[in-house]
């Protein structure tokens, strides 16, 4: 009897280990099934933005996000002074082994606001050539004095081998001038005008008989002065 209890136990212990032994393996295939779980929910969560501590600038950005560009266009302030080209001629010049080709240009410079005056100048290229001519056009400029949209009186202005005849007009009239007249008459602020050019037709004698025309200009305060008038008695 004793040896049958005795196998008995033996037996009974030997499944109650296996049975645990059973029970151990089961715990670990599902602490690594729950392992691979917590590492696929990782894998599919994006990553986090890291958030930069107090005071210091953050070093990294999710990608797809720019930095937005701030575009700023600045003005560039308009001036008030108007270039018109009226001729640009090819001239030669005869040196020493040769020819030199060269450019000129006569622009005329004004305001509309009664300043106007005329430049001339060569050089090699164009541009060069305008460029030239505007700043000798702004070195040389006169008043005129303007009445109404008109000159004050009638006036005649010669150059050269140019005259141009100039005479005040009404209202709605316009500039009647033709050739380089009629810019200087426009860039000077004129509205209302009639010009006639009576001698060479060469635009450069043509433009600086009209300067001169438009210098001889008196206005009427100085006549009134020189009268002892005031200006309502002189235009009455």
């Amino acid at each position: 009897m004793d040896l049958e209890n005795k196998d008995e136990l033996n037996v009974e212990t030997s499944e109650e280990v296996s049975a645990e032994e059973v029970t151990i393996e089961e715990t670990k295939a599902e602490e690594t099934t729950e392992e691979t779980k917590t590492e696929e929910v990782k894998a599919e969560e994006p990553a986090e933005e890291l958030q930069p501590e107090e005071g210091k600038p953050s070093k990294r950005r999710s990608r797809g996000t720019k930095k937005p560009r701030i575009e700023t266009i600045e003005e560039k302030p308009q001036s008030e002074w108007t270039e018109q080209v009226v001729q640009i001629n090819r001239v030669t010049k005869v040196v020493k082994g040769g020819k030199k080709l060269s450019f000129r240009a006569i622009v005329i410079v004004g305001n509309k606001k009664g300043q106007v005056g005329i430049g001339c100048a060569k050089a090699s290229e164009v541009i060069i050539a305008i460029q030239k001519a505007i700043a000798d056009g702004r070195k040389n400029l006169i008043t005129v004095p303007i009445f109404k949209t008109t000159i004050p009186h009638p006036i005649s202005g010669k150059s050269g081998a140019g005259a141009v005849m100039l005479r005040p007009a009404s209202q709605g009239t316009g500039i009647i001038a033709g050739g380089a007249v009629r810019p200087v008459l426009e860039l000077a602020g004129i509205e209302n005008i009639l010009a006639k050019s009576l001698g060479s037709k060469s635009p450069l004698n043509a433009a600086y008989a009209t300067i001169n025309a438009l210098k001889a200009l008196t206005p009427f305060n100085e006549v009134a002065k020189k009268r002892g008038l005031t200006m309502a008695e002189l235009l009455n």
